[in-house]
């Protein structure tokens, strides 16, 4: 073993039944995992069946990451199963919504 892995500058982990939760919108929860000194940041959103984000959400001002990790997730235009990746563009937008449900990884390259 070497445990002085764990004691390099920023090396971080984090449980994501740990961190506090906050309802975005009903139904809608995040978890947040990290953020970086440079504003990048990392989450985990989860859906409830039946849920939609209640407007556009535009990626500013950098691009959004979303793996999910369980359920299916719908941008607005189609249907991701679990273990897909979706990259979005700084400047694009998308509906988010679940009809079964689902969890989310999101990562913020620069907030």
């Amino acid at each position: 073993m070497h445990p002085e892995i764990l004691t390099q500058d920023g090396y971080t982990a984090v449980s994501v039944t740990e961190s506090r939760v906050r309802e975005l919108f009903p139904g809608i929860r995040l978890r947040p995992l990290w953020t970086g000194p440079d504003g990048a940041h990392a989450n985990v959103l989860e859906m409830d069946p039946g849920t939609t984000w209640p407007r556009r959400d535009v990626h500013e001002p950098g691009p959004e990451e979303v793996y999910v990790v369980a359920g299916t997730f719908n941008d607005g235009a189609r249907d991701y199963p679990a273990g897909t990746f979706l990259h979005a563009p700084a400047g694009s937008w998308h509906l988010p919504q679940s009809a079964t449900g689902c969890t989310l990884f999101l990562f913020y390259p620069q907030g």
